[in-house]
C-alpha cells in the first residue's frame, strides 16, 4: 500500500508536467471575417475608440498566457479611403500605450519596447476593415515560437 501512493504522486506529477502551456485553439470572429489560433480561450469586448479624428467601434479578442497578451482587434470604417490613416493611428496608439519606442518597423509590422513591455504587432486593412494582431508582455516572457504561431495563423476570409 505504501508503494501505491508514491507511484500515484509520480504519475500525477508526470501528467501535469505534460500539460501544455499553450492550448492553441481555432477562433473565428463573429464580428469580422478572420480566423486565428489563440493560445487559450479568448475573451472578446467591443468599445468605442478614437483613431486620430475617427470614432470607431473596435472589437478586441484576447487571451493571456503568463502575463503575455495575444490579441486581435478589428473595426469597420465608413470609407476604405480612411484605412491607411486609421492603421497608422492604431500603430501609434499601441506604442503610446506602453510608453514605447519602435525598434523595428515595416509597412505592416512593428516591434516596440517601453515600460518593461514589448509590443510586436501586425497592422493591416482590407476594404473598410482594419485589423491589429498584437502580442504584448514582458520581453523575458515573450517566446518567438508562440508569436510566430499566432501571427502565421491569422487569416482573412
Amino acid at each position: 500500500m505504501s508503494h501505491k501512493l508514491p507511484l500515484a504522486l509520480l504519475l500525477a506529477a508526470t501528467l501535469s508536467a505534460c500539460s501544455p502551456k499553450y492550448d492553441w485553439r481555432d477562433y473565428r470572429s463573429n464580428d469580422a471575417p478572420y480566423a486565428v489560433l489563440f493560445p487559450a480561450k479568448p475573451a472578446t469586448q467591443t468599445r468605442s475608440i478614437k483613431l486620430d479624428q475617427l470614432d470607431v467601434n473596435m472589437t478586441m479578442s484576447a487571451a493571456d498566457i503568463d502575463g503575455v497578451v495575444f490579441a486581435v482587434g478589428s473595426a469597420q470604417l465608413a470609407d476604405a479611403a480612411q484605412a491607411p490613416a486609421a492603421v497608422e493611428a492604431m500603430k501609434a496608439a499601441m506604442v503610446n500605450n506602453i510608453h514605447g519606442t519602435v525598434t523595428r518597423s515595416t509597412p505592416q509590422e512593428i516591434d516596440a519596447s517601453g515600460s518593461n513591455m514589448r509590443l510586436i504587432g501586425r497592422f493591416l486593412s482590407k476594404d473598410r476593415r482594419i485589423y491589429q494582431v498584437v502580442v504584448i508582455g514582458s520581453p523575458q516572457k515573450i517566446e518567438a515560437e508562440s508569436v510566430d504561431t499566432f501571427f502565421s495563423s491569422f487569416k482573412l476570409h
